[in-house]
């Protein structure tokens, strides 16, 4: 079985603890990906080795990062791999940007259903 870019991502989050995981399905929503993951970590270092996991993961089953942004500050580590954005958040930081809300016509995906 072929693990698609999503999985990839999603299983590096879940590995390295993140809470609240929620996938939006963008596509006919958003021109910037076909899905976006969001979560949160309980620290900026848990952040950071989230974003980090995310990116390695990728790359070893062949997919590129095209860029990592908020590394440095870890309260909102944007990984941009092309067709999946993954967000990872700061728990202090993902209700005031509450990105869920903000694209709230994007139907959630259920990675169990996925699988």
């Amino acid at each position: 079985m072929t693990t698609t870019l999503l999985e990839t991502a999603y299983k590096a989050i879940d590995d390295k603890k993140g809470e609240d995981i929620v996938v939006l399905n963008m596509e006919g929503v958003s021109l910037i990906a076909d899905q976006f993951i969001i979560c949160h970590a309980n620290s900026g270092r848990q952040v950071q080795a989230i974003a980090k996991e995310v990116a390695d993961k990728a790359s070893e089953a062949g997919f590129n990062t095209k860029r990592i942004e908020g590394m440095d500050m870890a309260r909102w580590v944007l990984v941009d791999l092309g067709d999946v954005v993954v967000h990872v958040f700061h728990k202090d930081e993902r209700g005031y940007y509450n990105l869920e809300k903000l694209w709230g016509d994007a139907p959630m995906l259920d990675m169990a259903e996925e699988r």
